[in-house]
């Protein structure tokens, strides 16, 4: 028999993971505040619900894809939500990006009425979630981990488990320290390279091929190339509060992160300008204009 699945959150990330749920035969049931997106998963063949409660009602295992702090706070303890669930047994994926103190006391509160809270990070950009081509930071009750392994190999192509519960956030703030960093690292290397007179399409093909080339170049390059950032995999207002979440563990650790201090000014000149529903590789843009360069 099918595993029945609720996910609650159907933006960019959550409706590539119910596509491609549905896709491996999964039954799948979300909620989401925007009601577009509950229409595009049940024009998927899922089914839609009208609160987080009800999208785990018949639900073994759901997961949680939300933009913020607050979203997911709304979702555990607002009206309708997974504590007024109560459900013994029910297994929650945590997939969001959050502070660790949120997710653990989430973890503790649901787990009074037998819920079990994972910690599980996603890597990878909303245009890799649609292909199936992401990697799950898992942490957390281990049993509970192994039993979502139907889930887990349907968004993800590859999964791991890094420990106890918490070990999955600390190990999405590295990843995310890198793309952060590579980001902007492949924008300034594509403003050199056209300010020099080379062609940014030629820049891009060159350097994927070779000792420069990061899987961040190939997916923002593109964009960067041809200028365009409307079709956001990751939005940079939404970037923001990762931002805030790798700063202030990497403070809390007293631990210098220089490169990832100095990129961060990039995306906040973006923002600046009003560039905040585009995708991050915008960055581009903002190097451009420091490059004084003009296409």
């Amino acid at each position: 028999m099918a595993m029945n699945v609720g996910i609650i959150g159907l933006g960019i990330m959550g409706g590539a993971f119910a596509k491609n749920l549905i896709e491996a035969g999964l039954n799948v049931t979300g909620y989401d505040i925007v009601a577009d997106n509950v229409e595009a998963l049940v024009a998927l063949g899922g089914t839609g619900a009208k609160s987080p409660k009800a999208a785990v009602d018949d639900a073994e295992v759901v997961i949680t894809s939300l933009p913020s702090e607050a979203a997911f706070s709304q979702v555990v303890h607002g009206a309708n939500s997974l504590l007024s669930a109560n459900k013994d047994g029910l297994i929650v994926i945590e997939t969001s990006t959050l502070p660790i103190e949120a997710k653990t006391e989430a973890r503790d509160t649901l787990g009074k009425g037998g819920t079990i809270l994972l910690d599980c990070p996603i890597s990878g950009t909303g245009a890799q979630a649609v292909n199936r081509d992401l990697v799950v930071y898992g942490s957390g009750d281990e049993d509970a981990f192994n039993t979502c392994s139907p889930v887990f190999e349907g968004i993800a192509r590859s999964n791991y488990y890094v420990g106890e519960f918490g070990n999955g956030s600390r190990m999405k703030y590295v990843a995310n320290l890198l793309v952060h960093i590579h980001n902007v690292a492949s924008a300034e290397a594509l403003v050199l390279g056209m300010k020099a007179g080379l062609n940014p399409e030629m820049i891009y093909n060159v350097i994927k091929d070779g000792a420069g080339n990061s899987r961040i170049f190939e997916l923002r390059g593109p964009m960067m190339v041809a200028d365009n950032y409307d079709e956001a995999t990751m939005k940079m207002d939404v970037w923001q509060k990762d931002i805030g979440v790798i700063t202030e563990f990497a403070a809390a650790m007293d631990c210098p992160t220089p490169l990832f201090s100095t990129s961060t000014d990039f995306y906040r000149a973006a923002m600046s300008q009003g560039l905040g529903k585009m995708d991050t590789a915008a960055v581009c843009r903002i190097l451009e204009q420091f490059a004084d360069h003009k296409r």
